[in-house]
């Protein structure tokens, strides 16, 4: 346990430079009396290890030092390649580039990790986009992401989609690239603001000689899941209260949206004598509640609001008609 975290600390300042007791601490989770001992054992061991005094102050490795050990567990050598994404990194334009760095990294690995680690692409395969889904075309993601990379503004036409399609054009600061379920996501400023672009929708872009500044504190991660979780309660705002027998709960596991299936699951509601369940469910609009629910056939009951249900006795009546004797 202590050689593993010995080696972590020798890694993380080769890696970040000076780091202060407290920092390296609070990295491998143990006391700042643990990190003395930890550096004073990594001294005597002949690694140059220095400590700097004062305000801005810290350990350090002497300059220029480098470990040659890697600590590479066979389940880490795996993980390496694993992570690789060779679609996605294609479509960025970097391709050969994780081509490249995988052959380095399986050179440079010991026989036996080396054999494990190049199991990994033999048995597992990353296919991004959803079911009956094509990968979109997005023939400015190599320029976008360059932007990204470096900090430059782009000034793009964009298909806006608000009902109806709108073409529109922005400059735009772009801050990271976003691979949601095989569709390329553009989280960028405009206007001060923070927006997010579907890159299949983008008609043309061109990189500006100007670069901007990200904010220190910006975090995309933390960004992103904010914003999806904003994005599907605008997107299913709307309530609609249903009736659904036991089958039909079932089957609108598989036939109503994720989200109304996810609200269905978390449903603490309780079966009434003839083992039917009440339900709140989540969706886009009447339109697309009518369309749904109808799927159900009669495993399900609209029971609120007043128009939907109205809508779908009309549209039951219909289909009767249509299935009706013929004179």
């Amino acid at each position: 346990m202590r050689a593993s975290r010995l080696l972590s600390l020798l890694l993380l300042l080769q890696s970040r430079g000076r780091l202060t007791a407290q920092e390296l601490a609070d990295e491998l989770e143990v006391s700042v009396r643990t990190v003395y001992r930890d550096v004073e054992a990594l001294g005597a061991a002949g690694v140059p290890v220095y400590a700097d005094r004062g305000p801005a102050g810290g350990y350090r490795l002497l300059d220029g030092y480098r470990t040659r050990l890697t600590g590479l567990t066979s389940e880490e050598a795996e993980s390496l390649f694993l992570a690789g994404m060779p679609g996605p990194a294609a479509e960025l334009g970097l391709g050969t580039v994780v081509a490249a760095a995988q052959l380095k990294l399986h050179a440079a690995l010991p026989r036996e990790l080396r054999s494990r680690a190049g199991r990994i692409r033999e048995r597992f395969h990353l296919d991004a986009p959803g079911w009956f889904r094509h990968s979109e075309e997005t023939p400015f993601l190599s320029t976008i992401a360059d932007a990204v990379w470096n900090q430059r503004r782009l000034d793009i036409r964009y298909r806006r989609w608000g009902g109806r399609a709108i073409e529109v054009r922005r400059t735009v600061d772009p801050f990271g690239l976003v691979l949601k379920a095989g569709v390329w996501y553009l989280v960028a400023r405009a206007d001060g603001d923070l927006r997010t672009y579907r890159i299949a929708r983008v008609l043309e872009v061109a990189a500006l000689d100007e670069g901007f500044e990200r904010p220190d504190d910006f975090d995309l991660t933390e960004f992103w899941a904010d914003w999806s979780d904003h994005f599907e309660q605008r997107m299913y705002g709307m309530r609609v209260t249903v009736r659904m027998s036991a089958t039909g709960l079932g089957r609108a596991q598989f036939l109503l949206s994720l989200v109304a299936a996810r609200a269905l699951r978390d449903s603490t509601a309780e079966p009434d004598e003839d083992g039917w369940t009440t339900v709140e469910v989540p969706v886009e609009s009447l339109d697309h509640a009518e369309v749904d629910l109808m799927r159900l056939g009669p495993e399900a009951e609209v029971v609120a609001p007043p128009e939907l249900r109205e809508r779908v006795i009309a549209r039951v009546a219909a289909m009767a008609a249509v299935y009706g004797p013929r004179s």
